[in-house]
């Protein structure tokens, strides 16, 4: 599109999460009339720690806020699988790429410094919390929202960023509901100085126990880790109440460091979630809306790519509207670049690891037990 028509553009974002966050930075930067709704009051992650990958590092490269997530954030060289007592299954070096004359590495980052980060790289005004949306009305060429309260928003482009439970898919594209993988997700941080010797390096190490994963994230610009379990589990339950001594049950058998570390856990600081995604949808926009991340695509962390995915969709979907001659168009271009890669990050990430893999370290079961129905 011209740059005279896509500074006419407006868009409203619905989610103030990575995606809605991303692609407000993306989209405001062509110009076009971007505003974001919230319906929370505050914007907040819970949870732990995410690594963000280098062609997502090499987008905020682009969009001049490297700078900014790369302050709250460490490099990393690799990452490493081990038994659950601790003995080296694998070590592989993350892949770099060459977008300036350094690499551009992965880089770890706590989830709440994330989303500081990309909401400090706004323009003020543009996030509008307390934004509950509770219908989208397709017209064709533009679309309204209704939110709680009767306020209206009109555009000419709706991005639904709205995640796992989005009401913008519910409402135009997808009535199924989110799929339940069989499996429970423990998150805390915690001190460096509090791991029990585990945390020496800037590097991802993963321990894999039957049927139990833990995954130790340093975050050293915090002096933190991040101490994520991730457990077979059939209690379907969105937000499960967890004890200290259902935790370590569910860790019999793994090295007594990670032990002691869930022996000193603050169990009020644990974030506990049963663990859902969605299967794959098969049309993501019409001529005027758009899903975006996990509302398009929620998948399992296994592969640890769904802020990934989000923040590549808000680049594809700038990149998009840049190239074609219309908004429609551009919508059409964004899926099909954007769907064929999200598809199979689903499908690998509810595998989460070679049927070898699987045998050998869940013998006799799958990590993620499911229906098939």
């Amino acid at each position: 599109m011209q740059t005279s028509d896509l500074k006419k553009l407006s868009i409203a974002i619905v989610g103030g999460g990575y995606g809605g966050a991303a692609a407000a930075k993306a989209l405001s930067l062509l110009g076009a009339d971007v505003n974001v709704y919230e319906q929370a009051n505050q914007i907040r992650e819970v949870g732990a720690g995410i690594g963000l990958r280098p062609s997502t590092m090499g987008r905020f490269r682009t969009w001049g806020i490297f700078d900014a997530i790369a302050k709250v954030s460490s490099p990393s060289d690799y990452f490493e699988i081990l038994t659950a007592t601790g003995e080296p299954i694998m070590k592989e070096e993350w892949p770099g790429i060459h977008d300036t004359a350094e690499v551009t590495k992965t880089h770890l980052i706590h989830r709440g410094d994330f989303i500081d980060a990309l909401l400090g790289v706004l323009p003020e005004g543009m996030v509008h919390l307390g934004h509950k949306l509770e219908t989208v009305a397709d017209q064709g060429d533009r679309a309204t929202l209704t939110f709680a309260g009767g306020e209206k928003v009109t555009a000419d482009l709706v991005i639904g960023a709205d995640g796992i439970r989005s009401v913008i898919r519910e409402q135009l594209f997808s009535d199924k509901a989110p799929v339940f993988s069989g499996e429970r997700a423990y998150r805390a941080v915690i001190s460096a100085d509090d791991a029990y010797g585990l945390v020496v390096d800037d590097n991802l190490r993963m321990y894999l126990g039957r049927g139990t994963k833990v995954y130790l994230l340093p975050l050293r610009h915090r002096n933190q880790v991040s101490f994520d379990v991730t457990a077979l589990c059939p209690d379907s339950t969105w937000t499960p109440k967890v004890t200290k001594d259902d935790l370590l049950a569910t860790l019999d058998g793994f090295d007594e460091r990670i032990v002691n570390i869930t022996r000193d856990l603050d169990m009020d600081t644990l974030n506990a979630r049963a663990v859902y995604d969605i299967d794959p949808v098969d049309t993501w926009h019409s001529d005027s809306v758009a899903l975006l991340g996990d509302a398009a695509h929620s998948m399992l962390h296994h592969q640890g790519q769904g802020a990934n995915s989000a923040i590549m969709d808000a680049g594809a979907l700038a990149d998009a509207l840049l190239e074609a001659g219309s908004v429609r168009e551009a919508l059409a271009l964004y899926q099909a670049t954007r769907k064929p890669v999200t598809d199979e990050l689903q499908r690998i990430s509810r595998q989460g690891w070679t049927e070898d893999e699987v045998n050998d370290v869940f013998p006799g079961q799958k990590p993620a037990a499911r229906s098939e129905a």
